[in-house]
């Protein structure tokens, strides 16, 4: 070998060597495992997860939904403009279906992105039962800076979703085809509702969550069309639901109301809405309750109470313009107390009649990133009808009664009768509105105060 030979091959030696060298130090930066950017962001620790989640909320990629009437006007409903809804600026004087029924309904499923399947959940197994909770934990609902998230628990899904006659096939889940991954859900449930004059059979629509990683597949429509078709089977023609952003068109909107009934926990994560001219002391002796209630006869309601109940209701909600038509057996679901789900106390008389109700349901979110809170109860005003009570008092005894049970804070939406105690109890108003919805069904607007319909969500 000459030595130019030999020297041409040191220098390739080397060369490789080098490359080596400078090939391992780029592995050292590369991240190991998937290389799947969801799967990557999947491998972070939570905190992290967290933080790249809010930036992403901070600076959105795409148009936010609207959360204002001004908002939506400016907006273009695709999907909405198809569907037999009120258009955005009708003024609706007059009453009844949009759209005749079909003569034939669909009989197969719409069709979904590739690599999606249907699935009717069963929410008889507690497996299924788990799977649903943790999709809508994770997606369904977060708080604008990222630090509270919805905690739905079995119990209160098995309560909201599976109420007198409901129907298996209106639990419409997706699921990814290679894991079965559940990524996609939509419920409704029977419900008889009195609109102005009109008693209409229709379902209630709940719980609409899709997985926040496949949001541009524009997979809600495909959701929501499969569901009134399954709806439509059963003869179903009208659907009543709510949303926090604005649609095609509100028959009513209403605002939240919050009542802190731990304001020191509240304060220590920041939760908004809390008056900051003051300081611990000065809000604790500001909000501070009594410490036992007032009202004679007051007491948890017990299963012998649903006829008492049914009657006070019924009384009470036929004053409203949009109402629920309660039978005995929806008393009994929505309103016997069970424990972390539903609370509801009776006022008795001394000759045994009933003559006031109240009940709240349970809210539960996680804390996220909080050196030393993980939770936040919330309870939320279903219904109050006092009849030798006064409403005032009767609110302060339900703070009370809501205090004692270890809720952090009091909800309740500016409906029914509800403005006249708000504020008298130190309610705040919140920036968050909610907003009332009939499918195929056109009528006047209502101000909240004529909606005697809650939907617990």
């Amino acid at each position: 070998m000459s030595f130019s030979d030999k020297k041409l091959d040191e220098d390739n030696g080397g060369s490789v060597k080098k490359s080596k060298k400078k090939q391992k130090k780029q592995d050292t930066w590369r991240p190991e495992g998937p290389r799947d950017p969801f799967a990557m962001l999947d491998s972070l620790p939570e905190k992290k997860q967290q933080e790249i989640q809010k930036a992403l909320h901070l600076f959105s990629l795409g148009p936010s939904l609207p959360k204002t009437l001004q908002q939506a006007k400016k907006h273009t409903y695709h999907f909405w403009d198809t569907q037999p809804v009120p258009k955005l600026g009708d003024s609706m004087t007059t009453h009844g279906q949009i759209v005749e029924s079909e003569a034939s309904v669909r009989m197969e499923p719409y069709s979904l992105p590739q690599g999606f399947s249907w699935d009717t959940l069963d929410l008889t197994s507690p497996t299924v039962l788990k799977e649903l909770c943790t999709l809508l934990n994770d997606n369904y609902t977060e708080d604008d800076d990222n630090t509270i998230r919805s905690d739905f628990s079995l119990e209160y899904l098995q309560w909201t979703l599976k109420p007198p006659n409901w129907l298996a096939q209106w639990h419409c889940g997706v699921r990814v085809d290679t894991n079965k991954k559940l990524v996609g859900f939509i419920a409704a449930v029977p419900a008889d509702v009195c609109i102005y004059d009109t008693e209409k059979r229709m379902v209630q629509v709940k719980l609409l969550c899709v997985h926040k990683k496949l949001r541009l597949k524009r997979m809600t429509p495909v959701l929501i069309r499969e569901l009134t078709r399954r709806v439509r089977q059963q003869d179903l023609c009208q659907a009543v639901y709510t949303a926090g952003i604005v649609l095609p068109t509100p028959l009513s909107s209403s605002r939240y109301w919050h009542r802190p009934l731990n304001p020191r926990k509240l304060m220590e994560i920041n939760y908004p809405g809390l008056r900051q001219d003051m300081n611990l002391q000065r809000t604790l002796k500001v909000l501070r309750l009594p410490e036992m209630t007032k009202t004679p006869g007051l007491r948890p309601m017990a299963k012998e109470d649903v006829q008492g109940i049914h009657s006070l209701l019924q009384m009470n909600l036929c004053r409203f313009h949009l109402s629920p038509i309660l039978s005995l057996v929806d008393v009994q679901h929505w309103l016997l107390p069970r424990e972390n789900v539903i609370d509801t106390y009776v006022v008795e008389g001394d000759d045994g009649i009933l003559t006031d109700v109240v009940s709240f349901y349970s809210v539960s979110s996680k804390v996220l990133n909080h050196p030393v809170h993980t939770n936040l109860r919330a309870a939320q005003l279903l219904y109050i009808v006092p009849t030798a009570t006064n409403l005032v008092d009767l609110m302060e005894d339900t703070l009370v009664l809501a205090k004692a049970k270890g809720f952090d804070i009091f909800t309740a939406l500016d409906v029914m009768d509800n403005k006249s105690f708000l504020e008298k109890h130190k309610f705040s108003i919140s920036d968050k509105s909610l907003h009332y919805y009939l499918y195929n069904w056109m009528c006047p607007n209502m101000s909240p105060d004529k909606v005697g319909l809650v939907l617990p969500n």
